[in-house]
């Protein structure tokens, strides 16, 4: 039978369904598994089930010469040399879709709780520190009739801007190309940063748009702006997102993702007008199960000689 490895524990029901296709075998570790035993475990493997703290790159896709696919159980695959994976005849899959309206439901979470200040209010009251109801105490920004801007226009940017009305947002994107959004107003990434009420990033890590966001992309934003990144850390240059906040060169931030994960920059750690939750964006039991359901659909499919479900194609 077709042997698999999967990098971290999943639902019960989804190993069932990968033995169905051959012999499993779980990375029993409490978190990402150090790359030597990645490197060995892969040895003899007909299939990978990875995660996006995996660094598949041509080391560990070498030391599995019989991989036939590697299954990431996220919509990014940045972590995977894909071109190499391809050279070598593995297929690579993802898991687009499934965590859609859970990642656009959790960035109007982070909308809503950096403008109106949830974060800081609830650190203030955990050290003790609130004196009571004041009228001018801790004003945050209404969002009704603000331009909500969205820095890419994918599955998850989409689902975010269906969802504007609701709150009276008028949308606003750069993309590579005009889009059918009724309602929404293609501008170029500058003038979206200068007109923006709140600044939504939804691109994928690329070599272009790695610190896409940098001093220069934060100085155009006004003052009053908010940026949100639910897409990959490395987008947003961290020092200078520092560096802006210290500078109140916008009102906040908040962040699901960071460059250096599980690390975060110290100096947003020592600032109250950022937001900083650890990379939970899909973090429903939900959607997870989801994604790991499409990766063993996927790898199920593979092993059986069909095509699977959503392969990587670019």
């Amino acid at each position: 039978m077709p042997s698999i490895f999967v990098t971290r524990k999943l639902p019960a029901s989804v190993l069932a369904r990968l033995e169905s296709a051959g012999t499993v075998e779980v990375y029993a570790g409490a978190g990402a598994i150090p790359r030597e035993e990645l490197r060995a475990a892969v040895a003899g493997k007909d299939a990978l089930v990875s995660m996006l703290t995996e660094r598949i790159d041509q080391e560990i896709i070498e030391a599995g010469p019989q991989l036939k696919v590697i299954a990431n159980v996220a919509v990014g695959y940045n972590n995977i040399d894909v071109t190499h994976a391809r050279s070598r005849g593995i297929i690579v899959t993802n898991t687009p879709d499934v965590l859609t309206e859970s990642v656009a439901d959790f960035t109007w979470a982070l909308i809503l709780a950096v403008t109106r200040r949830l974060s800081e209010g609830e650190r203030l009251i955990r050290r003790g520190e609130w004196k009571g109801w004041a009228f001018d105490f801790m004003l945050g920004a209404e969002v009704e009739g603000k331009q909500l801007g969205l820095v890419g226009l994918g599955r998850i940017a989409r689902a975010v801007a269906r969802k504007a009305p609701a709150f009276g947002m008028k949308v606003a994107y750069a993309a590579r190309r005009e889009a059918d959004l009724p309602g929404a107003e293609s501008l170029s990434i500058d003038r979206l940063l200068n007109t923006s009420d709140v600044v939504s990033l939804h691109v994928p890590l690329t070599p272009e748009t790695r610190h896409l966001i940098d001093r220069r992309a934060l100085a155009r934003m006004k003052r009053s702006a908010y940026l949100v990144n639910t897409a990959r850390g490395p987008v947003v240059d961290e020092s200078a997102l520092a560096w802006a906040l210290r500078e109140h060169l916008l009102a906040g931030a908040a962040l699901d993702v960071y460059e250096d994960e599980p690390a975060v920059h110290p100096d947003l750690l020592a600032l109250e007008n950022v937001l900083l939750v650890p990379h939970l964006a899909s973090g429903t039991t939900e959607t997870r199960t989801a994604m790991a359901d499409l990766a063993a659909e996927n790898v199920i499919a593979v092993l059986a000689g069909r095509p699977p479900i959503t392969p990587v194609t670019s």
